[in-house]
């Protein structure tokens, strides 16, 4: 696996999943305009997205167990195909029911992608830089947003809703020649892992993933940092600056692309550091999911407008849940076999994107039962998050525990970092 293809494999996949995040994401830019042209209230503006993340979620384990029978390569054509045939199908849309049908294509889609860009990473890369080039694959493919937040709402804005989402259809096409041209699923030689051939066979591959606390730990790590950003990249963030906070829409878009940027130096750093000490990988979760609670909480506490220098704190914060979520991954590999993975995989990327769903609607909701998009609505819709991160956090603690059990029965046990500072001390004073 030495040379370049490795990496001509990756870029491809890689390329593949940035156009579908800017796929998903197109619409929270566009959804002010689409208010406009569909005559949606604020509840029903994130039923869109609530029902686009709804068919991501559903699709989640579906697309594992095909990953596991199929392979990458055959999910990502057929992922970035279908997202484009829901995008040219919002271009043309006049009325709500077809708009809400071409979100359910984009969100079909973008469930074959970005699980089945991960098993290439881990079919093409020595184990030690998985943890690494998995951050890399979910924080450079987010680069999907400055497309959907720069030039894509640029295009919008100038160009009209048609000749936009056009173009975005257009790239998924292309993605779909590169993939089909390039990507391989292994290395020629490589083993191919043995996959579930029968419904009994792909049934107790499930309940071995379910059962396995360290796809549970994966779960709850990925239910607890990702929502948040997602959420605001998605769906609620521009409204929230434009309307919340008085800000511009330029303004707004800055602070989406500073979301990405600030994504793109965090996941190498917390991929370093999963691979590293992989026995300790949970207290950066749980130091995530934390600051993010707190981030929030000083701005939400602060009247509005809220000082810029704030802003960016929390979106700095945000910024970190994209790659403590990919930490879930690294959990479903590390402790599942290969024949397994995309199963695993599947069971994590449910956490995340169930959590935003859910919090979508319940920030939809609020707003629309407080009176629509104001700053104090959207003061009390935020704090729908809290619950989510009260019950993830309960979540990975528990899962923690029991994985470590099952380590240490294996003979692998994990010393609380307490003896392991309290042995450094001593250490230290003995020279």
């Amino acid at each position: 696996m030495s040379g370049y293809r490795p990496w001509v494999v990756w870029s491809v996949g890689l390329f593949a999943y940035l156009i579908g995040v800017m796929n998903r994401t197109s619409f929270g830019v566009a959804g002010l305009d689409a208010a406009d042209r569909f005559g949606a209230a604020p509840a029903v503006l994130s039923g869109f997205l609530v029902l686009q993340l709804l068919v991501y979620a559903l699709l989640q384990i579906p697309t594992g167990i095909l990953l596991d029978r199929f392979g990458a390569r055959t999910l990502v054509v057929v992922g970035a195909l279908v997202m484009a045939s829901g995008q040219l199908l919002l271009a043309l849309a006049e009325t709500l029911p077809i708009a809400i049908a071409a979100r359910v294509l984009v969100g079909a889609g973008d469930a074959l992608t970005f699980i089945s860009v991960l098993s290439v990473v881990n079919a093409w890369f020595p184990p030690r830089t998985v943890p690494v080039m998995t951050q890399l694959t979910g924080l450079l493919g987010q680069g999907g947003q400055i497309l959907s937040a720069l030039p894509f709402a640029a295009l919008l804005h100038q160009g009209g809703w048609t000749p936009a989402f056009v173009s975005a259809a257009g790239l998924g096409v292309a993605a779909a020649i590169a993939v089909a041209a390039v990507l391989r699923n292994r290395p020629a030689g490589a083993p191919t892992p043995v996959s579930a051939t029968s419904w009994r066979a792909v049934s107790d591959s499930l309940k071995a993933s379910w059962s396995e606390p360290g796809t549970r730990l994966g779960l709850w790590t990925h239910t607890g940092t990702q929502f948040a950003g997602t959420v605001f990249a998605l769906m609620w963030g521009v409204p929230y600056l434009v309307v919340g906070q008085g800000m511009s829409s330029a303004a707004a878009g800055g602070i989406l692309t500073l979301l990405v940027l600030v994504g793109v130096v965090a996941g190498p750093l917390f991929g370093e550091f999963a691979a590293r000490h992989p026995t300790r990988r949970s207290w950066l979760v749980i130091g995530v999911i934390m600051a993010t609670a707190v981030a929030w909480t000083a701005v939400l506490l602060t009247p509005a407008p809220a000082p810029r220098w704030l802003i960016v704190v929390l979106v700095v914060v945000l910024a970190a849940g994209g790659p403590a979520s990919m930490i879930g991954f690294d959990y479903a590999r590390t402790f599942n076999p290969g024949h397994r993975q995309g199963t695993a995989v599947g069971i994590v990327n449910i956490g995340g994107f169930t959590a935003s769903l859910l919090v979508t609607l319940g920030v939809g909701a609020v707003l629309g039962l407080a009176g629509g998009y104001t700053p104090d609505s959207f003061r009390a819709a935020w704090v729908v998050q809290y619950a989510v991160w009260g019950i993830a956090l309960a979540g990975v603690i528990i899962a923690r525990r029991r994985a470590r059990r099952k380590l240490a029965d294996e003979g692998f046990p994990v010393r609380p970092l307490r003896e392991v500072f309290a042995e450094r001390r001593r250490e230290t004073v003995k020279s």
